[in-house]
């Protein structure tokens, strides 16, 4: 990195940084969580490509000009950037894939199918691949990072910031010469897109938008390779990234630390098939969990996830993921909230069909603490109260989802999650065989055979 550049330069620094990484110069422990987070993104990418959303992806996908480069999951192959994708759009239905609290943003559904694809076509080694996904998350969370928490009440960072982790991870495979680079991050700026409207109807857009990342982080960094040029200042510059998309910025986020400090390490892993913001909550309502009659339910929590899981009759599956009081109610109701607890059959047009996840929910009420939004994204506070019907009361609150660094689950319960995902839907000897692959992926010589 040169230090003469100014601080104002945040892209070019980024972009240096980027360039210059490789698998020899990267912690142990990074790139232990870059496998870790292969892992996890697998189990939900091929669980998530046998639902509808991903097979209509998949369909598209296939049709986006002839070409074998790249295997997307759930069967077929495509040029590189379709079956990213296809399979951005698998690995973020089922609400399982990894989160990052700081930047609000789930790095694997765009990083990782990028970073796949480019390394099938160029036949790069297990070793390369990794570090291309510890710079992929390297971009996508610094840059997320940087316009939270404000970017977060239009913009969706998996589909903004992510395009730049997905243009890292695909610039590092092709080699890009830090210039290179630099047009690769500034073509992938001016196409970053993703905004929360399709909440208002449960559509389709929030699985679009990690492909979509992906897809045009490929293009950004197959045109920078070809000659292309993309804006020099596409993060700091006066109609830049920063100033279109957030109220306040904070540019030091991608500077403080860069080289030293790697983000994917910072990353959380899902254990409940919801959104995020609802999981402190389960947490705690699953430790006061007792056999007794509840009388009510109080949450409190920050109010940028409650903007997000404001939802008190779900109608649909959809609707329930982002319900944070139909998630307590089904995990103090059934003691998790899983797939099943998400499934069609438990809804109707008027709500949630289930008699005891109902009754808990009329007992619900959920509002904003100050003090909780006050501290988040650094910590995700939620606070369950619960009155049961005899009189007496629990209480817990929760900063830290289970999955966070501060709240870990180890590799061993992320191999059994992967398993719960891919044994049922493709058998229990593949899934076997997946994992054994993944524990095995710095020895891959030909990423073109991992799938």
């Amino acid at each position: 990195m040169n230090p003469q550049l100014s601080r104002e330069a945040v892209t070019r620094r980024l972009a240096e940084a980027l360039a210059l990484t490789s698998y020899s110069n990267l912690p142990a422990a990074v790139i232990e969580e870059a496998r870790r987070a292969v892992l996890d993104w697998l189990g939900s990418a091929m669980a998530g490509s046998l639902e509808p959303p991903a097979r209509m992806a998949r369909q598209i996908a296939g049709g986006l000009g002839r070409s074998e480069e790249a295997a997307i999951i759930g069967g077929g192959r495509a040029s590189a950037a379709a079956a990213a994708l296809a399979n951005g759009v698998a690995s973020h239905i089922l609400e399982f894939d990894d989160v990052h609290k700081g930047s609000t943003l789930h790095g694997a559904a765009a990083v990782i199918p990028a970073a796949l694809a480019v390394a099938e076509r160029e036949h790069a080694d297990g070793k390369s691949f990794l570090a291309a996904v510890a710079a992929g998350y390297e971009a996508a969370l610094r840059v997320g990072e940087a316009v939270n928490p404000s970017h977060y009440y239009f913009w969706h960072p998996t589909g903004t910031a992510a395009t730049f982790g997905a243009a890292a991870s695909a610039g590092l495979l092709l080699k890009l010469s830090e210039k290179q680079m630099l047009d690769a991050l500034g073509t992938a700026g001016t196409q970053a897109s993703g905004l929360w409207e399709f909440n208002a109807d449960g559509a389709m857009s929030k699985h679009l938008h990690p492909g979509k990342a992906a897809f045009n982080g490929i293009l950004a960094a197959d045109l920078a390779r070809a000659g292309f040029t993309g804006a020099s200042r596409i993060l700091e510059g006066e109609r830049g990234f920063f100033k279109a998309t957030s109220e306040s910025h904070d540019a030091s986020r991608i500077t403080d630390g860069l080289g030293k400090r790697w983000k994917i390490v910072e990353n959380c892993y899902k254990m409940h098939s919801c959104c995020a913001h609802t999981h402190t909550a389960i947490d705690t309502a699953l430790d006061l969990r007792r056999d007794a009659e509840i009388a009510a339910v109080e949450i409190e929590m920050y109010g940028p996830g409650y903007e997000i899981v404001k939802e008190m009759n779900p109608r649909t599956p959809y609707q329930a993921k982002f319900s944070i009081a139909y998630c307590v109610a089904a995990a103090l109701a059934e003691g998790r909230a899983g797939l099943e607890q998400f499934s069609a059959d438990r809804f109707s047009a008027d709500g949630v069909r289930d008699p005891a996840i109902a009754r808990l929910l009329s007992k619900t009420s959920v509002k904003v603490s100050d003090e909780f939004t006050g501290k988040y994204p650094a910590e995700w506070t939620s606070r369950v109260t619960i009155v049961f019907a005899n009189g007496s009361k629990a209480e817990g609150s929760n900063r830290f989802p289970r999955g966070n660094p501060e709240n870990p689950v180890s590799t061993k319960e992320l191999e059994d999650k992967f398993i719960s995902l891919a044994a049922p839907r493709f058998g229990g000897e593949a899934a076997q065989r997946a994992i054994e692959k993944i524990r095995g992926i710095e020895n891959c010589e030909d990423m073109s055979s991992f799938l």
